[in-house]
Protein backbone atom coordinates (compact mmCIF):
# COMPACT_ATOMS: atom_id res chain seq x y z
CA UNK A 1 0.00 0.00 0.00
CA UNK A 2 1.52 3.30 -1.14
CA UNK A 3 1.25 6.59 0.94
CA UNK A 4 -0.10 9.18 -0.66
CA UNK A 5 2.37 12.73 -1.11
CA UNK A 6 1.58 15.13 0.71
CA UNK A 7 2.63 17.64 -2.09
CA UNK A 8 0.93 21.47 -1.90
CA UNK A 9 -0.50 21.13 1.39
CA UNK A 10 1.88 22.90 3.95
CA UNK A 11 1.41 25.70 1.37
CA UNK A 12 -2.49 25.56 1.19
CA UNK A 13 -2.23 25.58 4.96
CA UNK A 14 0.36 28.51 5.19
CA UNK A 15 -2.09 30.61 2.28
CA UNK A 16 -5.15 29.73 4.14
CA UNK A 17 -3.51 30.76 7.75
CA UNK A 18 -2.05 34.13 6.19
CA UNK A 19 -5.74 34.58 4.72
CA UNK A 20 -7.53 34.80 7.84
CA UNK A 21 -5.32 35.96 9.87
CA UNK A 22 -5.18 39.42 7.63
CA UNK A 23 -8.88 39.12 7.49
CA UNK A 24 -9.13 38.97 11.25
CA UNK A 25 -6.97 41.56 11.71
CA UNK A 26 -8.57 44.08 9.86
CA UNK A 27 -11.92 43.28 11.13
CA UNK A 28 -10.31 43.69 14.25
CA UNK A 29 -8.56 47.16 13.13
CA UNK A 30 -11.64 48.14 11.42
CA UNK A 31 -13.83 47.31 14.80
CA UNK A 32 -11.46 48.96 17.32
CA UNK A 33 -11.73 52.26 14.74
CA UNK A 34 -15.31 52.65 14.35
CA UNK A 35 -16.07 51.16 17.57
CA UNK A 36 -14.35 52.88 20.04
CA UNK A 37 -11.63 55.24 18.91
CA UNK A 38 -14.06 57.70 16.90
CA UNK A 39 -16.51 57.91 19.36
CA UNK A 40 -13.97 58.95 21.83
CA UNK A 41 -12.48 61.63 19.99
CA UNK A 42 -16.00 62.71 18.89
CA UNK A 43 -16.71 62.70 22.84
CA UNK A 44 -13.33 64.28 23.23
CA UNK A 45 -14.12 67.04 20.69
CA UNK A 46 -17.46 67.65 22.11
CA UNK A 47 -16.03 68.05 25.71
CA UNK A 48 -13.80 70.51 24.29
CA UNK A 49 -16.21 72.30 21.87
CA UNK A 50 -18.18 72.83 24.80
CA UNK A 51 -15.29 74.78 27.43
CA UNK A 52 -14.38 76.96 23.96
CA UNK A 53 -18.42 77.56 23.98
CA UNK A 54 -18.51 78.59 27.72
CA UNK A 55 -15.21 80.51 26.92
CA UNK A 56 -16.59 82.71 24.34
CA UNK A 57 -19.79 83.57 25.98
CA UNK A 58 -17.63 84.58 28.96
CA UNK A 59 -15.83 87.29 26.87
CA UNK A 60 -19.55 87.97 25.10
CA UNK A 61 -18.72 86.98 21.62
Amino acid sequence: MAVKPIVGMLRRAAVLDISVALGLGTAAGYGFWYGYHVPSVRHRDAFYQKIEDERAAALGR
